[in-house]
């Protein structure tokens, strides 16, 4: 009897374990998404500064100029540890060995090229939604800048979290494969949502987290803590940004506020990015961040 109810209880265990197993399992992109068209190294520089790769993995006090040096090195602090930016330049030490593939695994489903899960301080949650000729286009574009022999920075995250294995759960609960704001938007806006929503990851610093990390789309955009913990992050929606489409246009481009204050901080980086889109491209954002619902400011 005994004996039967230990072989029982290891059944379970080994098909508990086989089910999580799976469940954690790396996911790469299929090969439809990975096949296609050559990438155009034009095309992605505007990919590039769209999604604000150089905002990140440039070095600390670094200048992004036209041609950045994506040695990485830049922390990132959480409440599940301090995250560093690796060299993403085209490099033995950056991704310069990568295959194509490789690197929209990383950069879309957050897969690293031995197989294992990568922190979703990497925004690939945002990236799943991108269209994959934009991230070939990205891809080529990486290829023409200028390398680095910078060693990547390990991250210092405790225990449970440094179980890379687990970051699978996390993907299960928080990689979508939808917009967050799924309603029928005009050509404009809708436009704004794909280079907001995916490209431009503007809800990972804008948006409130759960327990887990993940990301609360009730709350979307409406304002969250900043994560180094010096103040918080605005709420961007029309409940707590009320410039005018055109006033948020020219501050995407300029950093000037209707206020006469400029961008600071990590922004002042975005803006600079930003500014290299075409002008439809930030009316485009402004459009989309006038249709978003409104958060109210109390519940900041």
């Amino acid at each position: 009897m005994i004996g039967r109810a230990l072989g029982a209880a290891i059944a379970i265990i080994l098909l508990a374990g086989g089910v999580g197993w799976m469940l954690t399992s790396p996911e790469p992109l299929p090969a439809s998404a990975v096949e296609g068209p050559p990438g155009d190294p034009e095309r992605g520089a505007l990919v590039f500064a769209a999604a604000g790769c150089a905002s990140c993995h440039v070095a600390p006090d670094t200048d992004i100029g036209e041609a950045p040096l994506l040695a990485g090195g830049m922390a990132f602090d959480s409440p599940f540890g301090t995250f560093h930016a690796p060299n993403i330049s085209p490099s033995p030490q950056g991704v310069g060995d990568w295959s194509d593939a490789e690197i929209m695994d990383a950069v879309m489903r957050g897969v690293s090229p031995s197989g294992a899960h990568y922190y979703p301080a990497l925004p690939y949650a945002a990236y799943a939604m991108a269209d994959p000729q934009d991230m070939r286009d990205l891809v080529a574009h990486l290829r023409t800048l200028p390398p680095s022999s910078q060693e990547n920075l390990p991250h210092e995250v405790p225990f449970p979290f440094s179980i890379r294995r687990g970051v699978g759960l996390w993907k299960a609960l928080n990689l979508r494969q939808a917009w967050v704001i799924e309603d029928d938007l005009p050509e404009t806006a809708a436009r704004g949502r794909y280079l907001a929503e995916a490209l431009g990851h503007c809800g990972e610093c804008h948006t409130p987290r759960g327990p887990l990390g993940g990301l609360d789309h009730a709350q979307w955009l409406g304002g969250a803590p900043n994560p180094s913990g010096d103040g918080r992050i605005p709420n961007i929606t029309p409940g707590g940004l009320k410039w005018s489409e055109g006033e948020i246009a020219y501050y995407l481009g300029t950093g000037f506020t209707p206020e006469f204050d400029t961008a600071g901080g990590e922004m002042a980086a975005v803006v600079s990015e930003l500014a290299k889109l075409p002008d439809e491209d930030r009316a485009a954002i402004a459009a989309y961040l006038k249709a978003v619902p409104a958060i109210e400011p109390a519940a900041e």
